[in-house]
């Protein structure tokens, strides 16, 4: 991890200006700039955490956090200690530890057996910005805390990147939702694992959401959730301007449009629209881009040289094939807008599942936009297989989106999610 300091700024320091703020230690607004109140705060946890208090978030700081990060540790059972005892010693709950533990008799701990302790709080920030190195830390927490979760990867992005998959319930029934194709729609991602996390601690106890049983979902359905099909594109996104590897720095001189990079990069690393990149009318689109002199990589509307070009793309369509999807859901930003159609195809039950959607949302449906008519993942789905796949553009505003508009859009879309698994 990077040397933080008094000065530095970046996704890195908003992490952990709202670990801190969640952990009782005042570090300010989270607003990725290490100022005066991020510099005291680290100070007070170094003193805590019997670490030197320079205020310098290095190698040692970054272990101790680390394990908060990750929102779990590993502890050694001793004599006398109970599931009850623990979690008061660790501010969390029995029902917790037994959750993570599931091969673990509560009421026969054997002395020096190791188990998992997780701590009493959600695991998903929503206030900061996404990065893959924190989704990755969050899907390890996520698997230690919750153990009945699948986690897999599908395929790897142009630099190595895993694109994971995680799976929720066992039922026959098989749906996916995906998010983050484009770079700066990297809230879509925040969302996926936002109800993964509700959704995995109402089903530890049996629970309900919105009245929805967890139970009855994770029997009848298997909901697979790809967070982010475009890592390396997020990265280069939410680390600009300061990155330390020369793969971002290079795609980075791809943006000529004089606006910050943030604004305007949709596209994976090299430069390819990946929603612009699927076997789906690819042609149409690619004379599209021709009229408007799209014909090299460049931050967003390039969907490459031909279609499936790129490994998110092809990981995508490999993974859909492998299933026997009932419908997708492909999320984006911005508009507050749900899409169903592909050119003349209208999958059976498609208009009627897209209405209850809107009804859940308050999201308008719409036709598609002529700029992205064609090449799309759910353009490719509803083609190759005729059922239904929706595009749903969240928040409104310019992207990338303000983690502020979050609980409005996480509040808007929890029941289609929900929704998605039983229609």
């Amino acid at each position: 991890m990077e040397t933080l300091f008094f000065g530095s700024t970046g996704p890195n320091v908003k992490l952990i200006q709202s670990l801190l703020n969640k952990i009782g230690y005042n570090a300010g607004a989270v607003d990725g700039i290490f100022g005066a109140a991020t510099y005291a705060a680290i100070q007070a946890f170094q003193r805590d955490y019997g670490l030197v208090p320079d205020g310098i978030v290095g190698p040692a700081t970054w272990n101790v956090l680390e394990r908060l990060l990750l929102g779990y540790f590993t502890y050694t059972i001793r004599n006398g200690d109970t599931f009850y005892n623990l979690a008061r010693r660790y501010f969390t709950t029995p029902t917790a530890i037994a959750t993570a533990n599931p091969n673990v008799d509560p009421n026969n701990l054997t002395v020096g057996s190791r188990i998992i302790i997780p701590f009493g709080y959600d695991l998903i920030f929503t206030d900061i910005d996404y990065t893959y190195e924190i989704m990755e830390r969050q899907i390890r927490g996520l698997k230690a805390r919750y153990p009945f979760l699948q986690v897999g990867s599908i395929g790897n992005s142009v630099m190595g990147k895993n694109l994971f998959s995680i799976r929720i319930g066992t039922g026959p029934n098989e749906v996916s939702y995906n998010a983050s194709h484009h770079a700066n729609e990297w809230i879509t991602t925040m969302l996926l694992m936002k109800f993964i996390e509700n959704f995995s601690k109402a089903y530890s106890v049996g629970g309900s959401i919105r009245g929805y049983s967890t139970t009855e979902i994770w029997n009848r359905s298997s909901i697979y959730l790809i967070p982010m099909v475009n890592p390396d594109g997020v990265n280069l996104v939410n680390y600009w301007p300061v990155y330390t590897n020369d793969a971002y720095t290079q795609a980075a001189q791809l943006n000529r449009t004089g606006l910050p990079l943030p604004r305007v990069w949709k596209a994976n690393i090299r430069g390819v629209d990946l929603n612009l990149n699927y076997p789906a009318e690819w042609e149409k689109e690619h004379q599209l881009e021709i009229e408007q002199g799209i014909t090299a990589p460049a931050p967003r509307d390039f969907g490459g040289t031909a279609p499936l070009t790129e490994p998110e793309s092809n990981a995508m369509v490999t993974f859909t094939s492998q299933h026997n999807f009932r419908l997708v859901i492909a999320y984006h930003t911005q508009g507050k807008l749900i899409f169903y159609r592909f050119s003349d195809y209208n999958p059976p039950d498609a208009e009627r599942i897209a209405q209850l959607f809107s009804d859940v949302s308050g999201y308008t449906i719409s036709e598609n936009p002529g700029e992205a008519s064609y090449a799309g993942y759910k353009d490719w789905f509803i083609q190759t297989y005729n059922r239904p796949g929706f595009t749903i553009e969240l928040g409104s505003g310019v992207n990338p989106l303000p983690v502020t508009q979050f609980p409005e859009i996480y509040e808007d879309n929890e029941e289609i999610l929900l929704l998605g698994s039983l229609v």
